[in-house]
């Protein structure tokens, strides 16, 4: 909330437990702050604070959708579980925040609670308000001022900015806003795996030359090293499709293990795939992350999973690219009258069908005109 009035009044509102008036002002600007992690939170904790359970839900599950690692969303997530007596999910979103943050004392007083009142009996008689609300994830506290952070900045910006500067020049430490380079030792190609990189004879979907199965295992070797894995995961598959070697398609497998699964705040959009560009050669986008923009319909969520029917492209409700099944295996709130961003990974079906397996989701604030 550094730097924004509007949730720095809610949070004081709020600190003050006016939930009244901070929700109405959240309220508000709900189409403003659409896919604001602080924004979702901070509302999200004030239902919670305020017993509005529902709201609540919805809003933490908006957050997790952003930040699927944030330990304080993952609290109110399993209190509000742990509040319908399901305890299997409960201990599932705590065991998850001990693991993000070890010494979380949250997470590890409500795991002893509910270890020491393992009956559904005495579970809940222990649950009343006020015992609950010691496992709240806190209210965030409103954040300084921007005239005290500008005239602290002021005085200290200049000589931090120096020294910093002078200490990452001279390597005594490390530069945080650059990415580490990627180890390349395990992925680079032996002798033999250059010398040999093709097979002869066969049926493939893609018959490559020796410098052609090469080039496209060390383009996707540059990519990888660039944090480019959906660009790289094209060409290996491509590789993995053809008459390339074993040793190669080794190789390439080992790669693909090693890659990471993108969120929406570090995925690449030049190597966004369209559903055309897709659907028109499937194999070679097998695991590939993905980000659509349309609409769902036949929506079904359970406690276990979220599936429904995307309608890809047609969020303008002009043009319909494809239909294309979505699974999320957790619960997903969705708004069928809103469009969608869906990021998920290309999974084909026997018959070679397209299929999203869900990562995560940005809902749009209004409908397109």
């Amino acid at each position: 909330m550094k730097g924004d009035p509007l949730l720095n009044k809610a949070a004081q509102l709020a600190k003050r437990r006016e939930f009244e008036s901070a929700l109405k002002i959240l309220k508000d600007e709900e189409d403003r702050y659409n896919g604001s992690f602080r924004y979702y939170y901070l509302y999200a904790v004030i239902c919670l604070h305020s017993g509005s359970f529902v709201e609540a839900l919805e809003f933490f599950r908006y957050a997790r959708q952003i930040k699927g690692k944030d330990p304080k969303t993952l609290l109110g997530l399993a209190v509000l579980y742990l509040k319908r007596m399901n305890t299997v999910q409960a201990v599932d979103f705590y065991l998850d925040a001990l693991e993000i943050d070890p010494k979380n004392r949250i997470a590890k007083k409500a795991l002893s609670v509910i270890k020491e009142n393992s009956a559904s009996e005495a579970l809940s008689e222990w649950i009343n308000p006020k015992r609950i609300a010691k496992l709240y994830p806190p209210i965030p506290a409103p954040a300084v001022s921007l005239k005290t952070i500008i005239n602290i900045g002021l005085i200290l910006a200049a000589a931090v900015s120096l020294t910093l500067t002078v200490l990452m020049l001279t390597d005594v430490i490390k530069n945080p806003f650059k990415r580490e380079q990627r180890p390349t030792q395990d992925f680079i190609l032996t002798s033999e795996e250059r010398n040999y990189p093709v097979e002869t004879g066969g049926v493939y979907r893609y018959i490559l030359t020796r410098d052609q199965a090469i080039n496209l295992y060390e383009r996707a070797l540059s990519f990888f090293t660039s944090y480019r894995d959906e660009a790289a995961k094209v060409n290996l598959n491509r590789i993995l499709e053809s008459n390339a070697s074993e040793g190669l398609k080794g190789r390439a497998r080992l790669l693909l293990d090693n890659m990471d699964i993108p969120g929406f705040e570090n995925f690449n959009r030049q190597d966004n795939p369209s559903f055309t560009a897709v659907n028109g050669e499937p194999f070679v986008y097998r695991n590939v992350h993905v980000i659509w923009t349309g609409m769902a319909t036949n929506v079904e969520i359970t406690d276990e999973y979220t599936r429904f029917d995307f309608l890809v492209g047609y969020d303008t409700r002009r043009t319909l690219e494809g239909i294309v099944p979505v699974i999320f295996y957790s619960p997903v709130s969705i708004n069928i009258e809103r469009p969608l961003d869906v990021l998920g990974r290309i999974v084909l079906t026997p018959q070679s069908e397209i299929r999203l397996e869900g990562v995560a989701i940005h809902q749009s604030g209004r409908l397109e005109n």
